[in-house]
């Protein structure tokens, strides 16, 4: 009775869940903008084997954000994750030129996946504090992102160390789900 009157208070209100898996190449900042999104604080981290799911409430919305492993063994498995997910946020390690073609075919993998055809997309391209580092110009481009059509997408400069920039990321993408929701058009595949 109680889950069903807060369903009902939600849906009157506008509070909204909505499902996020993050995915990226190792040690490109995931688990630190999990984190720094959740408890507000930096984390000492090690490299994710697995997953981590937390919550994170902003404004009206509770993204259920799965941080999924970068590590190159794991990435078939990243997969798993699609089912029923509103939006990808794809983290890039902007400093690593050396690997901005695999985080590319990696991210072309997930995009072009079935499950993930109507998910909303938002980039961080992270570490813009590190000397020498890609653009967001610079990982639109490389990542193939003016090619996409019919896709709603973002590129984000962000440091996630010093929380800059995800936030309002997570405003571009809790707006773009709200509208896509409000057009009655879906964002998951089941």
């Amino acid at each position: 009775m109680g889950n069903a009157l807060k369903k009902m208070f939600d849906r009157l209100f506008g509070n909204r869940e909505m499902r996020v898996v993050m995915l990226g190449l190792d040690a490109a900042g995931k688990t630190t903008i999990l984190y720094k999104l959740h408890i507000g604080e930096v984390l000492s981290t090690v490299p994710t084997i697995g997953f981590n799911v937390e919550k994170v409430q902003y404004k009206n919305v509770v993204f259920t954000v799965w941080d999924v492993g970068g590590q190159e063994k794991l990435r078939p498995l990243w997969r798993h994750y699609f089912n029923n997910t509103d939006a990808l946020i794809f983290v890039v390690d902007s400093q690593d030129r050396d690997r901005i073609d695999k985080a590319a075919t990696e991210f072309k993998n997930i995009i072009d996946d079935p499950l993930m055809r109507n998910s909303a997309i938002l980039v961080y391209a992270n570490k813009q504090d590190m000397k020498g580092c890609l653009t967001t110009a610079d990982v639109c481009e490389a990542l193939g992102l003016p090619e996409l059509r019919g896709r709603r997408w973002h590129v984000q400069a962000s440091i996630a160390i010093r929380g800059e920039g995800l936030y309002e990321g997570l405003d571009w993408l809790s707006n773009t789900l709200k509208s896509l929701k409000r057009a009655g058009e879906a964002t998951s595949v089941g």
